[in-house]
């Protein structure tokens, strides 16, 4: 039974029972992380993000320690004073001077460096995009050392706040990409032919479409195994890992998705041309040789040549794009926002709308609202 020794505390009472350790064994401070311990965190935390988000964030932080050392003279320590996230801000965004001109805070001296050392492509200012993720990173940083926040400190959120208004106004808020709706998509897929490379670009722009708009690393990391053929034209996976299940629970009731009709049949005839039976479930293919999983980026590029090969050069289409388009058309068809969401798994109601609502728009016919206006009532020559 515990024994309360002072406030806030208790004290258990002792094992009955002889523990005997070993002299070698290391007696550690529970208040404090073990070297050792404070790795095999790190470790963790490192395994169980992605490539991508990783390299992003390394990224992130190279840019952090960078910027600081030209701008402060010292090295980046953690946790970053409140005003040198105010000023990391007013570096890297415009506002408007006295007489109307657009200016920001960092000096081309230091812009200079940092291009010159590789920690910016180009001259100039970040996207806004670019500062909000940085920030981000940051943020994350000090939650992950239990550090007092500065990201989150009043006058930094108040300061980003206004900032977004202040872009907002001026047009400049962050793009997204095309949406790959049914019209676009169609003429991507009439330019897969049936040779292997045709095959697999066919069956992985359509599982990836149909099943709610995959994000390109999980169509990477679906395996054969994954996969349960229920009849002809039908099977369904588990997503056993996303952005909104990253632990893979078993119990999501949203992680079992069907892949269905023409996607099927699709996969059907890849699985079937590159003899797969287990493993990684989309490949690089070279001449006539299968060879491992396709990556994240060759799936970006698979999207952007297909687009390439139909014509659509006017805008240009992402690994993204499968997944906005998706939202896109449910939204243009009738579909339920819920059940949508179902299946893309977007985390909240206010993300999914940013493509869902623009197809639901069309579907409503508000965009008809003028049809039938006679043209002179357009040329303005008739009396009042």
């Amino acid at each position: 039974m515990a024994k309360i020794t002072k406030r806030g505390s208790a004290r258990l009472a002792p094992v009955n029972h002889p523990l005997v350790a070993h002299s070698h064994v290391l007696a550690l401070d529970p208040e404090a992380l073990h070297a050792r311990t404070e790795a095999a965190i790190d470790a963790i935390y490192a395994q169980s993000e992605s490539a991508n988000t990783l390299r992003s964030y390394a990224t992130a932080l190279r840019y952090w320690a960078a910027w600081f050392q030209l701008r402060y003279r010292q090295t980046l320590t953690l946790p970053v004073p409140i005003a040198a996230v105010l000023q990391f801000v007013v570096d890297h965004v415009e506002r408007e001077d006295a007489n109307g001109a657009f200016v920001h805070e960092l000096s081309p001296a230091i812009d200079a460096a940092l291009v010159a050392a590789g920690f910016k492509a180009s001259l100039g200012l970040l996207k806004l995009s670019t500062v909000r993720h940085r920030l981000a990173v940051l943020s994350k940083a000090h939650q992950l050392k239990a550090l007092d926040n500065p990201v989150r400190a009043a006058p930094v959120v108040e300061l980003v706040r206004r900032v977004r208004k202040l872009y907002a106004s001026r047009g400049r808020t962050a793009t997204s990409q095309p949406a790959l709706t049914r019209p676009p998509l169609e003429a991507m897929l009439a330019t897969c032919t049936d040779g292997l490379i045709g095959l697999r670009d066919r069956a992985l722009l359509l599982v990836g479409w149909s099943t709610g708009g995959r994000r390109r690393s999980e169509l990477t990391r679906l395996t054969v195994e994954q996969v349960m053929r229920v009849e002809a034209a039908l099977y369904v996976f588990r997503l056993s890992q996303s952005k909104t299940n990253q632990a893979g629970e078993d119990d999501d009731p949203h992680a079992v998705k069907p892949i269905a009709g023409v996607a099927a049949l699709a996969l059907t005839a890849w699985l079937e041309a590159a003899q797969l039976t287990s493993g990684a479930l989309f490949r690089r293919v070279r001449g006539s040789k299968v060879g491992g999983a396709l990556t994240p980026q060759a799936v970006r590029c698979i999207v952007q040549r297909r687009a390439r090969l139909a014509g659509l050069t006017d805008v240009r289409y992402s690994a993204h794009s499968i997944r906005s388009g998706f939202m896109t058309e449910a939204g243009r068809s009738g579909m339920h926002l819920r059940d949508a969401m179902a299946l893309s798994e977007h985390r909240t109601p206010e993300t999914a709308l940013k493509y869902f609502q623009p197809g639901a728009a069309l579907a409503s016919g508000v965009n008809k609202l003028l049809d039938g206006l006679d043209r002179a009532d357009l040329d303005g020559d008739h009396a009042d």
